[in-house]
C-alpha cells in the first residue's frame, strides 16, 4: 500500500473533501486594486516630482519600483481573492483563504452571537459588502469579505437564524 504525500494530507486539512464552496465577488479583486493603484500613484509622483526637482538619478530609475510592484500586486490580489471561500453546513460555517499562509476557521452556529454587515464607500461603489461574525469568544470571530450586497444579507440572515435557533437547543 503506497504512504499518503505529506501535501495530500495537508490539502485535506484547509479544504476538506465534498464541501461546496462558495467564493467571494471578483469586486472584492476590483476593490483591492483600486487602492494598490492609488497607493502607487501616489508613490509614483512623489518620486518624479523629487526626480525632476533634484535631477538624480536613481530617482529616475526608483520609478520602475511602483510599475513592478502594480504587477506584482495585481496578480497576488487576484489570486488572494480566488483563495477565499465559505461553506454552510449543518452545524457550523467554514471559512477558507490564504495562498502562503492559508487558514480554515470553523465557527459553530451555536458559538455566534451576532451577525453584522459592513461596506466602505468605495466597497459600495463596487457592491460587495463584508460579513462580520462575532462569537462568545473574541479571538474567534470571523470575516468574509467581498460578497455582494445581496449575498451578504442573505448570509446575514441566514447565519442569524441557524444561531439562533442552535441556541434554543442548548
Amino acid at each position: 500500500m503506497m504512504a499518503e504525500q505529506p501535501h495530500e494530507a495537508e490539502d485535506d486539512v484547509f479544504d476538506p473533501a465534498g464541501i461546496a464552496w462558495t467564493s467571494v465577488s471578483p469586486g472584492l479583486a476590483a476593490v483591492r486594486r483600486t487602492i494598490l493603484i492609488v497607493q502607487l500613484t501616489v508613490v509614483t509622483i512623489a518620486l518624479l516630482v523629487a526626480a525632476v526637482l533634484t535631477g538624480w538619478i536613481w530617482l529616475w530609475v526608483a520609478l520602475l519600483v511602483p510599475l513592478v510592484g502594480a504587477g506584482f500586486g495585481w496578480a497576488t490580489i487576484g489570486r488572494q481573492v480566488a483563495a477565499w471561500g465559505y461553506a454552510e453546513r449543518a452545524d457550523d460555517l467554514l471559512i477558507k483563504r490564504g495562498l502562503m499562509f492559508r487558514e480554515l476557521v470553523v465557527v459553530p452556529y451555536g458559538r455566534m452571537q451576532f451577525v453584522d454587515v459592513q461596506a466602505g464607500p468605495l466597497e459600495r461603489a463596487f457592491d460587495v459588502a463584508q460579513v462580520q461574525l462575532h462569537t462568545a469568544s473574541a479571538g474567534t470571530d470571523a470575516r468574509i469579505p467581498g460578497l455582494n450586497a445581496v449575498e451578504a444579507a442573505r448570509l446575514r440572515d441566514r447565519l442569524a437564524s441557524r444561531g439562533q435557533a442552535k441556541l434554543a437547543g442548548l
